[in-house]
């Protein structure tokens, strides 16, 4: 039985439990008008509802991940599953295929072993549904029947309901914190790791990237994971010339809104800018490769430069620029349509022009939100991958030419995780070490960005 129907029972039974807990609530007054509850009865129905619904999720979440496992230690002890392989790939595929079969997600096997599993898989996926559909019942009619003897009419329902919602909303909060927390922990595990077969010195300072997946993984070559190549195609892409072409075609595009365009003209342009958000990122790479790089390359080979290549960090960083725009933008246009309108008529009144008053009010009162805006831009520049996969290829070069090929560290990342290799090779791990260094800059940019709105925030309440 799938979640969601498990889960459909929860709510039914939730909703029993809500509308009994209610009516019970409201006997207490209509058997003795003077009795007077201390919660209303609509909170003695929410206690119970909640009492029934919250341990019943528990379990299926729980039950979700146990199941599973249940089911597949039931068919590998039945006499059917002496004909699998001991382990590997074919055993694996031959469960699946059996299990996919069993559960109607396929209509036969291809592998004729695999016909023998079909029934076990049935047989213990239905017993499993059942126990499951049994226990969430009972669980459901415990609670609810826990909470329904509780309501009486000095039972402090609000207290209860009240704070059982508090403790969701910062179980809710935590959860962003949780997860970046491990991301972080895996990230460290596994850099420790590649740092115990690589220096940490040669891979911060090395300027030669060249991973061997094929090389012997007790004695790698150290001097081929030198990674300032990546960080310095990172910065240069997604910092330096995506920031040059984002910064002052947002910026002046969010002044204009704001403070030229009339009202009519803004209602269409400012939803059509952010649909540049909502663009994949993989139609900008092909948008960079079919069109931005050959006319790059077209224009430098006109201008005498006849070693220009379809792929180069001038053409990723263009297209990259065009992408966050609607970041810088929309930012920069929220914060500065968020200026008290006080300011920008005081410095008119004063008889300063409208450019002026842009340049000496409305940017040093709008900087926080404008510097956050840039700060979010970078930060979702430097870690695009597929815009640089297209249009800059994967070669590790440092160079401070736009017009050579370069790579960024999101690029390897994805290059060292796919295929076959091994996760105990220092190849596959360094991925780790490239993922938690891009974490920490992105960490550090966010921290700046924080520290800059703080000041100026202070500066121009």
């Amino acid at each position: 039985m799938s979640p969601i129907t498990l889960i459909l029972i929860a709510i039914g039974l939730g909703l029993a439990g809500w509308l009994a807990g209610r009516a019970k609530a409201w006997s207490f007054q209509k058997s003795d008008p003077s009795i007077r509850l201390v919660a209303r009865p609509n909170y003695h129905a929410w206690y119970v509802a909640v009492w029934i619904v919250i341990p019943v999720l528990a379990f299926i979440v729980l039950w979700s991940i146990v199941a599973p496992q249940l089911v597949m230690q039931s068919v590998l002890a039945s006499p059917a599953a002496n004909v699998l392989p001991d382990f590997g790939f074919e055993r694996q595929s031959i469960l699946s295929e059996a299990r996919a079969v069993a559960s109607g997600n396929a209509q036969a096997v291809f592998n004729p072993d695999a016909q023998g599993l079909v029934k076990p898989f049935y047989g213990a996926i239905s017993r499993y549904n059942i126990i499951g559909l049994v226990v969430t019942i009972i669980i459901g009619f415990g609670g609810g029947a826990f909470a329904f003897l509780r309501v009486k009419p000095d039972f402090r329902a609000r207290t209860r309901v009240e704070r059982t919602v508090m403790i969701v909303l910062l179980l809710a909060s935590l959860v962003a914190i949780l997860t970046t927390f491990g991301i972080f922990a895996s990230l460290v595990f596994e850099t420790v790791r590649f740092f115990g077969m690589i220096s940490p010195l040669d891979f911060l300072f090395g300027t030669y990237w060249s991973p061997d997946p094929m090389s012997s993984a007790a004695n790698p070559d150290s001097t081929r994971y030198g990674a300032i190549p990546l960080f310095w195609g990172t910065i240069f892409i997604g910092a330096i010339i995506a920031m040059i072409v984002a910064i002052p075609l947002g910026l002046m595009s969010a002044v204009y809104l704001t403070q030229y365009a009339n009202p009519r003209l803004r209602a269409w342009v400012k939803p059509a800018l952010e649909i540049l958000a909502g663009v994949p990122t993989v139609v900008y790479g092909y948008f960079a490769a079919l069109t931005v790089a050959p006319v790059i390359r077209d224009a430098a080979v006109a201008v005498g430069i006849s070693n220009a290549s379809t792929e180069s960090a001038l053409a990723a960083g263009v297209v990259m620029g065009v992408m966050i725009i609607p970041f810088v933008s929309s930012m920069a246009d929220d914060s500065i349509a968020a200026v008290p309108s006080a300011m920008r008529d005081g410095s008119l009144a004063m008889g300063a022009t409208q450019s002026e008053t842009i340049k000496r009010v409305l940017f040093p009162a709008a900087l926080p939100g404008i510097v956050a805006g840039v700060m979010l831009a970078v930060s979702r520049a430097i870690g695009e991958t597929m815009i640089v996969v297209m249009a800059a290829s994967t070669a590790a070069n440092l160079s401070a030419n736009p017009l050579d090929r370069m790579t960024t560290v999101t690029v390897q990342i994805v290059k060292m995780l796919t295929g076959e290799g091994s996760f105990d090779h220092p190849a596959t791990l360094s991925a780790f070490a490239l993922g938690f260094v891009l974490f920490m800059v992105t960490l550090v940019l966010n921290f700046i960005a924080l520290r800059v709105v703080k000041r100026f925030r202070e500066a121009y309440d």
